[in-house]
Formats: C-alpha cells, structure tokens, sequence
C-alpha cells in the first residue's frame, strides 16, 4: 500500500512538512510495508502556474499528479493563511482532474500560528476534498505553533493523540476488507461494514 503526503510549507524546515512526516509515520505503524512518498508544493510552484496558463502540466508536475492519482491514501497538509488553505495547495488540488479523487481516503491537516485557525480545517479543507468526491476521515489534524512545544498542560499535549487517532482512521479505510485473526477499532469495523 502507498500513500501520498501532499505538503505545502513554504518554509525549510517548515512545520507543515513535519506535521505531515508524522503523520505518515503514525499510519505506518498500523499499515504493514507502507509506501510512503512526499509531494513538496513549494517545489512545483512555477510548474504549477505553468499548468495554470497553457492547461498542461509539465514532467516534474506530471509525476506528482500521477502519484496522487495511483496513491491508496492521502496525507494532505496546508499551513493557514488569512482563515484559509493556502494559495499554493488550492493551485494544486486545481489543477489534478476532478475526478482522481473520487472514492480516495485522505487525511486533512493545517498548521497555523495560532489555534484560533483550526476551524478552518472545516470551512475550508474538508469541503474543498468533498467537493472532489473524496472520502475525509473524521478527525482533522491542526497544529499551532504552541502545539510544537508540548507544554504540559490540556492544550498543547493533545497533538500526538490526534495524530494517532486520525493516523488510525486513515489507516482503517486504506485497510483490506478481511484481516484474518485482528481485532478492529469500532470505526474500523464500522468501516468494513461500509465496503462492498
């Protein structure tokens, strides 16, 4: 199995890219010999805008696309600008064929300056990847830089539990119908009662 981690930090190091290694990781202990392949946006800008213009994309964006596409599971993670995903992750998702999508598990996660963002995981992420018919799990990931810092209190020590839990929703759908001899999560046999 494979999964795509789409990432659109801008920075290097950049906090998005690390939200999105970690929650690969986290799926990774769950799916056995998982593929993981990363998708940095801040690389494919120009070509990006390139596809933008002449409406095809170029060789470096053309990879990326098709790795979408052929990916059993999506990791997407954007850092929050002005209430929003940011341009550049929105430029991508505009330029993949509406219907790649379709049907495909992905993982929504954000990273922000400040909590006070998080919603827009829900007004704004998770309808975007509704509109291309893709099936979100439940739990979104965001991470304020206070998040980081693991401060010893309520608040900042919940990040790793929201890895785990929406590591393990992702890992539930990507996850074969019939697994002989485990014992499945509530949401994982919910799940399996789902597929055809």
């Amino acid at each position: 199995m494979k999964i795509v981690v789409v990432t659109a930090g801008l920075t290097q190091p950049s906090s998005t890219r690390l939200l999105g290694d970690r929650l690969a990781e986290a799926v990774g202990r769950r799916v056995e010999g998982l593929e993981v392949e990363v998708v940095e946006l801040r690389d494919l800008a120009v070509d990006i805008a390139n596809a933008f213009v002449t409406g095809f994309p170029g060789t470096r964006l053309r990879v990326a696309l098709d790795a979408v596409a052929a990916a059993d599971g999506l990791i997407a993670v954007t850092p929050i600008f002005t209430g929003s995903y940011s341009g550049l992750f929105k430029s991508f998702f505009d330029v993949i064929d509406n219907t790649v999508l379709a049907g495909k598990p992905v993982l929504v996660a954000a990273t922000g300056g400040t909590a006070r963002h998080s919603l827009a995981l829900e007004h704004a992420v998770r309808p975007m990847f509704s509109y291309l018919r893709a099936v979100v799990v439940p739990t979104a990931v965001y991470a304020a830089s206070e998040d980081w810092g693991g401060g010893g209190d309520e608040f900042t020590d919940g990040l790793s539990e929201r890895i785990d839990r929406a590591a393990g929703e992702l890992a539930g759908i990507m996850r074969p119908a019939v697994q002989a001899e485990e014992e499945l999560t509530p949401f994982e046999d919910l799940l399996a009662g789902l597929r055809p």
